[in-house]
């Protein structure tokens, strides 16, 4: 089984009938956060996130509408990590591969296609390395230098 990305704060989501994708909005936690790469966190998004919970509510034009605007809805989440819970609002996290519902579009109509997760590299990582693999990879770089340079370091 693969690895997947637990979705969070801006994950871009598109609807299978809508014309232009829209991000997500987490709206229903406040205690569970994941790294977004900047040196910033963003919520993570869980099953309570239902109703309006995108930047501009809409997918663009709809296809079941006759290409009038979609006024995007969740009614519920499927595919989610359903063993693990969380305590502030009794739900569940989303992954990548989670879908949707919407009353016009249906079951699983809603599809994540980023999670909105972005890999952030650190000296830590330089540190676990194989320094062989390092050299050969980026052989003008001191790789010592970057492992010793703990004064940026977040505990």
């Amino acid at each position: 089984m693969s690895q997947k990305y637990f979705v969070c704060q801006g994950a871009i989501c598109k609807c299978d009938f809508g014309s232009t994708p829209d991000k997500l909005l987490v709206k229903t936690q406040t205690s569970v956060y994941l790294n977004d790469g900047e040196g910033l966190y963003k919520l993570a998004a869980t099953t309570k996130e239902l109703g309006q919970t995108f930047e501009k509510n809409t997918f663009g034009s709809c296809s079941k509408k006759n290409g009038n605007s979609c006024m995007a809805n969740v009614t519920g989440w499927k595919d989610y990590k359903d063993n693990q819970k969380i305590v502030e609002n009794d739900s569940c996290l989303l992954l990548e591969d989670s879908t949707a519902d919407c009353p016009l579009g249906g079951s699983g109509c809603i599809k994540i296609t980023f999670h909105g997760q972005v890999t952030d590299v650190h000296s830590l990582h330089f540190e676990k390395s194989d320094e062989t693999v390092l050299q050969q990879l980026m052989p003008l770089t001191n790789f010592n230098e970057i492992i010793n340079d703990t004064e940026n370091w977040v505990e």
